[in-house]
């Protein structure tokens, strides 16, 4: 089936003095939030007006920085008559700014940005930032708003897949586009020492001790249980000198409390530490050893995969989802080809045997692991090509509406 999802070709067709509205519940921290950002760069760049309706949150000042324009928007809640009330207000917005497209980066904001697009006319896109899952018919019903955009856009060929499964009258309106990161910033050669030595003080990590980093939200299906027991398997090894940090917020409170005391009774209390959110990404892939993503549902996409082997950290993900397009490992590829390990999801005993192949790397090895895996990142998962891509669909999306008028 997927041959039959477009390509969008090359248009001239320029997007400057059009209006392009992102809506997104919040920009805290995230792979949507990241992109939103990136695409609302360049379309600052391209001449475009950059709009951006959202709650608050540290990502702010930089969309703002990069020539995006924020607009106050209650655009989190999941309450059905908030979201209705949403809805009008956002086609006031949409009115009065004459917004040629609204793209929507959650389930939420896509009902309301899909009703206030259809009465005033604009162009309606969604992106899919994650498999969405649910088994109950009120839960597909709620689900199936990201696949009525008049473009649907799909962040790995996974998650193309999985809609066309799911929607199959959606097909001809999907389009695949890889999620793309900034390569001048997750650069090992734009990371001063200084820099490397600062997040390790913040996890209060020695200098001989080697760091194995889980850099993702707090939240049971990107890994951590299976990371803790790991660890457990690892330090009852002889790992003495390894400490396992969990960087990233915490979103509910009750399962924050679980983690630590499954850290407790795992008795690696000061071993495998959550520090928080971590500021300087491309710093703490550096100050890492190993960089781990042990997803226990399948990810759509897999950020934290793409800047640790950006960065040359090596990287073991969790065999499903689109892990194949992300790290290429046997038995996809030879072993001598490989950019990490893949490990089934779940499985403490294989993520700990990945994790020690990585650290017992000899230098020549992980040298050679390095240059592959930063050459695969900067092939396929480039911001400029990302946004290239963002940029020309929407273009051939306005370009039938233009060309009637």
């Amino acid at each position: 089936m997927l041959e039959n999802f477009h390509a969008f070709p090359s248009t001239s067709r320029p997007l400057a003095g059009r209006a392009v509205l992102q809506i997104v519940p919040a920009l805290q921290s995230g792979g949507a939030e990241r992109t939103t950002i990136d695409i609302a760069e360049a379309l600052h760049m391209a001449g475009a007006r950059s709009l951006v309706a959202s709650e608050g949150g540290r990502m702010v000042s930089e969309l703002q920085a990069k020539g995006g324009v924020w607009l106050p928007f209650p655009a989190a809640t999941k309450n059905p008559l908030a979201m209705a009330l949403n809805a009008y207000r956002l086609a006031r917005i949409l009115r009065e700014e004459n917004v040629d497209i609204v793209h929507a980066r959650s389930r939420a904001c896509a009902w309301v940005a899909h009703h206030a697009a259809r009465r005033v006319g604009a162009r309606f896109v969604t992106t899919y930032h994650s498999i969405y899952g649910g088994a109950s018919a009120i839960k597909q019903r709620y689900n199936s708003i990201m696949a009525a955009g008049d473009l649907v856009i799909a962040n790995s060929r996974f998650t193309a897949c999985h809609i066309a499964e799911l929607y199959p009258q959606a097909t001809q309106r999907i389009v695949v586009i890889a999620r793309g990161l900034d390569l001048r910033a997750f650069s090992p050669f734009a990371v001063e020492p200084a820099r490397v030595e600062r997040v390790r003080s913040s996890w209060g990590v020695a200098r001989h001790e080697r760091v194995v980093l889980l850099p993702a939200r707090l939240s049971a299906r990107k890994g951590h249980g299976t990371l803790i027991e790991a660890a457990k398997l690892l330090v009852a090894e002889g790992f003495a000198d390894v400490r396992f940090i969990l960087a990233g917020d915490a979103p509910s409170a009750a399962f924050r409390a679980e983690l630590e005391a499954h850290i407790a009774r795992a008795g690696l209390v000061g071993i495998v530490r959550a520090t928080g959110h971590c500021a300087d990404m491309p710093a703490a892939y550096l100050a890492a050893a190993v960089a781990v993503a042990p997803s226990t549902t399948p990810e759509a996409f897999g950020r934290v995969a793409i800047e640790a082997q950006a960065m040359g950290a090596p990287i073991v993900v969790s065999d499903i989802g689109a892990a194949v397009e992300t790290v290429l490992a046997p038995p996809q590829v030879d072993a001598a080809d490989c950019t990490g390990w893949r490990a089934p999801p779940g499985d403490s005993a294989a993520l700990a045997r990945a994790i020690r192949e990585a650290l017992e790397l000899r230098p020549s090895a992980r040298e050679g692991l390095t240059a592959r895996a930063r050459l695969h990142a900067q092939t396929h998962f480039s911001v400029e090509r990302m946004c290239a891509a963002t940029l020309d669909a929407y273009e051939r999306l306005l370009a039938p509406q233009s060309a009637g008028a």
